[in-house]
């Protein structure tokens, strides 16, 4: 049984925490000790699984690299989108990979969307110990969880006959994506429907099967796609041309609705897509007001409020049902039944041309991070820190100089033909045009302080002439 993790998602609906290139998967929202993606390939390592085969986005390729580093589960393989085609190519990619690359004859796969919540771990393994006898037999099985509302944000299961040659896993008599309120509180009455939770168990065959039947020119891009990507590293970069003429589905429409072979399996424990500021509300231990509280806050008077704190005190006073949440570069205030609509706001401002729905003031790099400080007409100061033996790629500016000024650790400074090793309160010039790298070679984090200056401040003036990393591909 190979898990393959799915970690496509943007999280727009999570909005300023969540960001295209730094989305929720990333973050410590329900655990403070670890971000969504290291708990789930958690529950992998809990089953007793192999290292995890990861889809994702190739922007976040290093975010997920050094994730799993840090909670100790390095991955068998991530493959890198070139551009999003929703899960049914990710997963058909997945089940390629896994045939070519061995092992059993015809694997099972485990699905896990990166950026969601379980209750009870034990419970996992319950389902998979009921849902394998049918995966195994040639079913496409969905693990679902008994609705706690008539939720119409998700995708419904109806539950048909037990099989017999599985005990505990029911035929699958209909799949209803993200039905009508009607329709979902008649679900709800009825009983006998579950929550699709996302995670599906099948034989790499039989998926590629099904989805040959229904969409054989998806099968056929992405084999296309994986016939020519390049290898680097953990890295599998998916060929572009082949991949973008992928049609773009999810599991669900492409595959689970089709096809006659559907099983579907309880996982009896809590569960949520993580999907909505209403839905940590939910999650989150609530006070004797009924709100959930995050860093520095004083709630006088409030009730029902889901408040979240970064770096400085949010203080509610009087209010109800409210949603707000204060980072760095943008504060969001919202009616709390109302958390769905944040997109509507993540469209404006990619419409205004606002970078804020894409990046958040401080980026994450495969070197390290920087943040950006303060900045002007003409000029921008940023806070970089570099990890132990972090390098940043040999490149030039064509439009801003740049100051360095070190505030702890080592910096190895290249600038043309010179080479300096500059300690703390030493500085250094970069030249408009000057062949330079930065690089940590001390064993505690470098940090200093950059003042750009020049005609032209944006990060795509970076001509890459050399990169540790991989990126000057890009």
């Amino acid at each position: 049984m190979i898990p393959v993790i799915l970690s496509g998602g943007s999280g727009e609906r999570l909005w300023p925490r969540s960001r295209r290139h730094y989305p929720k998967q990333f973050l410590p929202l329900a655990d403070p000790a670890r971000s969504l993606i290291q708990a789930t390939a958690a529950r992998t390592r809990a089953l007793g699984l192999a290292a995890p085969l990861v889809v994702c986005n190739r922007e976040h390729r290093f975010l997920v690299a050094d994730q799993l580093a840090a909670a100790g589960i390095p991955p068998r393989r991530i493959l890198l989108e070139p551009c999003p085609r929703n899960t049914a190519p990710a997963v058909a990619t997945a089940a390629l990979w896994a045939l070519a690359a061995g092992g059993e004859e015809d694997p099972l796969l485990l699905v896990l969307p990166a950026d969601h919540v379980l209750g009870d771990p034990a419970a996992l393994a319950a389902a998979l110990s009921r849902a394998e006898p049918a995966a195994r037999a040639g079913r496409l099985v969905a693990l679902g969880v008994s609705p706690q509302r008539p939720e119409t944000g998700y995708g419904y299961l109806e539950l048909g006959e037990s099989l017999p040659e599985a005990p505990g896993a029911y035929a699958l008599r209909r799949f209803v994506e993200k039905p009508p309120r009607a329709d979902a509180e008649h679900f709800c009455a009825q009983g006998g429907w579950l929550w699709n939770s996302g995670i599906f168990l099948f034989s790499a065959r039989t998926y590629l099967a099904e989805l040959e039947r229904f969409s054989p020119q998806m099968v056929t891009a992405c084999r296309a796609a994986l016939e020519a990507a390049e290898a680097e590293r953990d890295f599998c970069w998916l060929d572009e041309a082949a991949f973008a003429a992928c049609p773009a589905d999810s599991v669900d429409y492409a595959v689970m609705e089709r096809t006659a072979r559907a099983a579907a399996v309880p996982l009896e424990t809590t569960w949520s897509d993580v999907g909505s500021w209403q839905a940590l509300w939910e999650l989150g231990p609530r006070d004797g007001a009924g709100n959930v509280l995050r860093g520095e806050v004083v709630a006088l008077d409030a009730r029902r409020c889901y408040a979240s704190a970064e770096r400085r005190l949010v203080a509610l006073l009087g209010v109800e049902d409210l949603v707000v949440v204060d980072s760095d570069d943008a504060l969001l205030v919202a009616r709390r039944d109302r958390a769905q609509e944040v997109k509507r706001i993540v469209a404006e401002l990619e419409r205004r041309g606002d970078e804020k729905h894409l990046v958040h003031r401080k980026v994450y790099r495969p070197w390290g991070h920087y943040d950006s400080v303060d900045e002007g007409e003409g000029f921008k100061v940023k806070r970089i820190t570099v990890k132990p033996g972090g390098r940043l790629s040999l490149q030039k500016h064509r439009h801003r100089a740049e100051h360095w000024i070190v505030v702890r650790g080592t910096a190895r400074v290249t600038c043309g033909d010179s080479v300096r090793v500059l300690s703390a309160n030493e500085s250094t010039y970069i030249p408009m045009g000057a062949v330079h790298r930065l690089e940590n070679p001390g064993e505690e984090d470098l940090e200093l302080i950059e003042v750009q200056s020049g005609t032209y401040l944006g990060e795509d003036d970076i001509v890459r002439l050399e990169d540790a990393y991989g990126r000057a591909r890009e």
